[in-house]
């Protein structure tokens, strides 16, 4: 059996989380020993009983770690442990993180620059129109858009973060074969297909329940950068997903809304407990200091490269600018070759960016 099997099979058994898993593994080195272990040797280790023991020691009983791989290859599915490369290194420094993951479609290095946005299944027009509007500002900024695929202001902000040509990550409450909601199917196919991944650390035929969505909440709240919550009654789970990402030590955002509204109570409670009130993609990208297009990826220690690359017409534009410079259109028309039009556009792009300053007189120099 080899290691990724061993640890599969682990994830694989009925009741065991990721703490629990742990702990067995720093007690016996490996999964491959978790799962050759005696029932009193297993007894030994902090949170593990009988019952538990007899279930690991009778581990072929309840998984088939062969079985799932040979299924989640099927459906064009990867599973990375935590010491794989791909392994997101935030997600990575939490005390609970995931033993595995399930990944449909693919994680990049520049994934570990994101935003996880957060709200009600029940929405108004008004807390999709500023999810939509602050999501497409963030994901063109270069920001990747985490959220859970749910219903409401989840669905959102995947959508207008592929509108904006950006990366979307959808962690999920249920197996990837028991995709929830069924409706989000096409959008999940979207997301996959090139734009990010639909991910999940629960087994491929595991259905949605009470317990998986806090499950998965953990993740949507230790995987980003900062989190912000777009719409929510006062009652909502994403209340919870918002204090998870303050103990993970996250920035948490906060869109204000009608102060006669329910649906927007959650955000006005998170605002009076400390939220920064934001309504402008700008006020999220200011506090956190650097955009990714301006940053160097370092992983691991080693420099991957700037990420994510520019559009050409912007990188055209960048290119014509020097540290320094203070260059009308007329200017930047001349030097690149591009349409009037398509300078105009670039520049608005490269404002949202911050890569670029507006000057008195149209004219425009480098940050």
């Amino acid at each position: 059996m080899s290691p990724k099997e061993a640890i599969l099979a682990l994830n694989l058994l009925p009741s065991f989380g990721p703490v629990r898993i742990s702990r067995l593994l720093e007690s016996f080195g490996s999964a491959e020993k978790v799962l050759g272990a005696s029932a009193g040797s297993l007894q030994r280790v902090d949170g593990i009983g009988p019952e538990t023991a007899k279930i690991i020691t009778s581990w072929q009983d309840h998984a088939d770690p062969s079985k799932e791989l040979a299924e989640a290859a099927e459906r064009g599915i990867s599973i990375i442990t935590r010491d794989d490369p791909a392994y997101p290194q935030h997600l990575l420094q939490a005390y609970d993180s995931p033993i595995l993951l399930y990944v449909w479609g693919e994680i990049l290095p520049r994934d570990r620059y994101a935003i996880s946005i957060v709200g009600s299944r029940r929405t108004t027009s008004y807390g999709v129109n500023v999810t939509k509007k602050i999501t497409y500002q963030l994901a063109h900024a270069g920001f990747t858009i985490i959220s859970g695929l749910a219903r409401g202001i989840d669905t959102s902000a995947h959508e207008a973060a592929l509108a904006a040509k950006g990366r979307t990550i959808a962690i999920v409450g249920s197996g990837l074969a028991r995709l929830y909601p069924p409706e989000n199917l096409t959008l999940a196919e979207k997301i996959a297909a090139g734009n990010g991944a639909v991910i999940s650390e629960f087994p491929l035929h595991k259905a949605p329940d009470k317990q998986t969505f806090p499950i998965r909440n953990r993740v949507v709240a230790a995987w980003c950068q900062a989190l912000l919550v777009t719409e929510c009654p006062a009652w909502s789970g994403s209340l919870i997903t918002a204090n998870l990402a303050s103990e993970y030590g996250k920035p948490i955002f906060a869109i204000p809304g009608p102060i006669d509204k329910p649906s927007s109570a959650g955000c006005h409670q998170l605002i009076r407990d400390g939220a920064t009130l934001v309504t402008d993609a700008s006020h999220i990208i200011d506090d956190l200091g650097e955009l990714p297009f301006s940053r160097t990826m370092e992983t691991s220690g080693k420099t991957e490269g700037p990420a994510p690359e520019l559009p050409p017409e912007e990188a055209a534009i960048i290119a014509a600018m020097a540290p320094g410079d203070e260059l009308a259109i007329d200017t930047l028309i001349a030097t690149t070759g591009l349409p009037s039009s398509a300078v105009t556009a670039a520049l608005f792009k490269l404002e949202l960016r911050r890569l670029v300053r507006p000057l008195p007189g149209f004219r425009f120099t480098r940050r």
